[in-house]
């Protein structure tokens, strides 16, 4: 009976000695399984966090959605830094022709750049088309995005709507074609960027000159916002003239009011057509390769686009 009983106690000694080291097997064998799937949560949350994001951009910024006013304002923040990365330049042209601010004796919201009809316009950052429409009296045919960085930017006086409310775009792709639609003097693209429809000096954000942003992120502040503004007018905006039409910028005119303007509105631009080069250019507009480098702050070995826009005098 001893005998038995101690075999008894033996085995179940071993037993519980063996359970903690299986155990401990099973959580090994376990814990690259567990790694694997908190990969696959943290990719399936993120591709939700994208889906909700698309289906309604900067959510915590603005309140509603809807397709057809172009902007409604609300409070600003205080701070608000915009995330600039991952942009497109909504067009080609570097040729300003109005800056941001007073204007005719009204605030003029948006930045002018000279296009040509039929031009491509661009969306500047991944977002999803809010309204695309008609104002006779205003925009003309335009089209408003709203991104995830909290931006809603628009686009006026275009001969042509490429998107319809409501689609997902990306940064670059094609949304109208340059016009001369609405209240609009000449063809060119009127550019907004709104922050809780509250217009921002685009020249913040957009250097059109340099083709490029003007950093990674821009950090609006509520109390700087009106110097730096000025500021970026000073550097990125028309020359010697907040509003500068159409019209002066390419032809002469007897009446001219002063000499920043009779300045402009001598210079001439050629936009570049297929297979041309700065050779052919200069030879066709009687001038030389070294001038139209020097205007354009280019490269005499740059490869030149169609559609591309040069000064030649």
């Amino acid at each position: 009976m001893n005998k038995t009983l101690k075999k008894i106690l033996a085995v179940v000694a071993v037993s519980l000695t063996a359970v903690p080291s299986m155990g401990q097997d099973l959580l090994a064998r376990q814990a690259p399984i567990d790694r694997k799937m908190k990969a696959v949560d943290s990719v399936a949350l993120s591709r939700l966090i994208q889906i909700e994001q698309m289906a309604s951009p900067a959510a915590d910024l603005y309140q509603d959605w809807d397709n057809y006013t172009a902007h409604s304002e609300s409070t600003l923040p205080d701070t608000f830094r915009i995330d600039l990365r991952g942009f497109a330049m909504p067009t080609d042209s570097r040729v300003l022709t109005s800056n941001f601010g007073a204007r005719w004796g009204r605030q003029h919201k948006g930045l002018d750049i000279k296009v040509y009809i039929g031009d491509t316009i661009r969306a500047a950052f991944n977002g999803k088309i809010r309204v695309v429409r008609y104002e006779p009296g205003g925009y003309g045919n335009f089209v408003v995005i709203r991104h995830p960085n909290g931006l809603e930017t628009i686009y006026g006086h275009l001969s042509r709507h490429l998107v319809k409310p409501d689609q997902e775009v990306r940064a670059g792709d094609p949304i109208g074609l340059g016009g001369n639609t609405g209240r609009s003097t000449g063809s060119h693209l009127h550019f907004e960027t709104r922050l809780c429809g509250v217009a921002l000096n685009p020249a913040l954000m957009f250097d059109f000159r340099n083709q490029d942003v003007t950093g990674d992120y821009y950090n609006f502040r509520r109390s700087t916002y009106s110097r730096e503004s000025a500021q970026a007018n000073r550097l990125r905006g028309v020359s010697g003239s907040s509003s500068i039409g159409e019209d002066q910028l390419y032809t002469q005119s007897s009446n001219r009011k002063s000499s920043s303007r009779r300045n402009v509105a001598s210079t001439r631009f050629h936009k570049v057509k297929k297979g041309e080069t700065l050779y052919s250019i200069a030879r066709k507009r009687n001038t030389t390769v070294a001038d139209i480098c020097k205007l354009n702050r280019i490269g005499k070995n740059m490869k030149l686009r169609p559609g591309q826009i040069l000064k030649y005098n």
